[in-house]
Formats: C-alpha cells, structure tokens, sequence
C-alpha cells in the first residue's frame, strides 16, 4: 500500500494573513512543515495542497511537490479529498496541518502505520494527556477511547465526567488524522450529522455513520501558528536549533 501526506496550505487567515508565507528563522512556514514532513519514513510522497498562487510559487521555488485546488471548499477535508481524488495510486492520505512547523515525522508514521497495521480501521487520528486547566475549555477537544485505542466519542466537554477520580488521566484530540482513501472520498460527500453539528466537530461525522477510527496517544503536543506571538516562539526555536 502507498502512503501521500498531503498539506492544506490556505493563504486567507483571519488572525495572520498569508500565514503560509511569513517567515520563520529565514525560511517560510510552509517549508518548515513540509522539511518536517518528508523526515518521516512511510509516507511516499509529500504534497502541499493549496488555493493561491503565491504559495505554489514558494513551494515549486524550494523543490517541493504542490497542487492547485479550489478556492471554495469549506473544510480541509474537503480540500484534501479533491487531492486524493487526482492520486489514485495512494491507498492512506496523512492529513498535516499546514500551520505546525514543529510536527514530529514519529507521529506520520505511526499515523500510517495504524491504518497499515490494522485494516478494520477508516481512518486514524492523534491524543495527547489533558491539562487540568484545559478541563473546562471547549477549545480543547476531548476523546475517550476503547481497550484497542479507538474513538469512542470527542466532545468539547470534560468526557467522561468524573463522578469519581480518573482512573487513567483524559485524552485531548489532537487535529492530525490519517485516512483510507476510498473512506476519505466517500465521507467529504456525506451529509453533516446531528452530532457533528451540536458540537460543531467534524470527527463525530464518521463515528455517527458507523466509522472506526483509531486513536494514537504522544506525550506531547506540536505547536501550531495561530498568532503573530506563536510565529516568534517558533522563530526562536529555529534560531535556537540551527545555532547549534
């Protein structure tokens, strides 16, 4: 089986325009993710997917692979289903988010490697341990999962709710995924359902439709670029490490 992991890559950010293209220790934020990217050992091909211009042209400029996609998709997941529905070779599609320039190549490739491994699986997705602080914050996804780590629900509230003290401490979701992809094209076409609305959590989609998906735990979480104060942190990361 051939694995693509594929990059949105949209220019449009409400807090950061053009976010793909600022500038990180010298090089962009789309080649940060990408030389991250293509560390990871199961993937066969990386590709950005993106609606601009502007980011085709830095991509082709430092040697990568990118593919023009329409400007009107509402999700991600739709974006990333127009790609795939052009690569018919590749059998699993590991979905990187195009704003983590710290994304660990380990988890691509345990990520592929689940849904090698396990082939009752449809797609496959990341957990990381709670903090307390972010026990009662909706922004924080939670997840529960069964003994053979898949997904039994995500919520945006505390799950399960501890009527007595956690046995094993709560998982928070962590948006990377990995997908089948006949799976993949087949659920961008699915109606939103009733759950996935109330929470507003596309994930619960696939879980409501009868959908397996695996859950995949790290100690830590990447750091993704929302604000102008996360593009200086990860500055001084690179900085940091290429001093060495």
């Amino acid at each position: 089986m051939k694995v693509a992991c594929i990059i949105p890559s949209r220019y449009a950010s409400t807090r950061l325009p053009g976010k793909p293209l600022r500038m990180i220790a010298g090089k962009t934020l789309v080649q940060r993710v990408y030389e991250r990217a293509v560390l990871a050992k199961v993937p066969d091909t990386v590709i950005v997917a993106t609606d601009h211009e502007d980011i085709e042209k830095e991509v082709k400029r430092f040697g990568g692979r990118v593919v023009m996609t329409s400007v009107d998709h509402p999700t991600g997941t739709d974006r990333l289903a127009e790609v795939a529905a052009h690569f018919p070779e590749y059998d699993i599609i590991v979905n990187v988010q195009g704003d983590e320039p710290l994304i660990d190549p380990d988890v691509i490739d345990r990520l592929a490697q689940d849904l090698l491994d396990h082939e009752d699986l449809d797609m496959a997705t990341v957990a990381t341990p709670l903090k307390k602080e972010d026990y009662d914050d909706p922004s924080s996804v939670k997840v529960v999962v069964n003994r053979k780590d898949e997904a039994l629900y995500f919520s945006r509230s505390l799950i399960p709710y501890p009527r007595h003290d956690f046995s094993e401490p709560p998982l928070k979701h962590v948006g990377i995924y990995a997908y089948r992809r006949d799976f993949l094209l087949a659920y961008a076409k699915m109606e939103q359902t009733p759950l996935e609305k109330t929470e507003s959590l596309e994930q619960l989609r696939a879980l409501e439709m009868g959908y397996k998906i695996g859950v995949i735990q790290v100690e830590t979480e990447d750091i993704g670029i929302d604000t102008e104060a996360d593009l200086q942190r990860a500055n001084e990361y690179f900085k940091h490490l290429e001093e060495k």
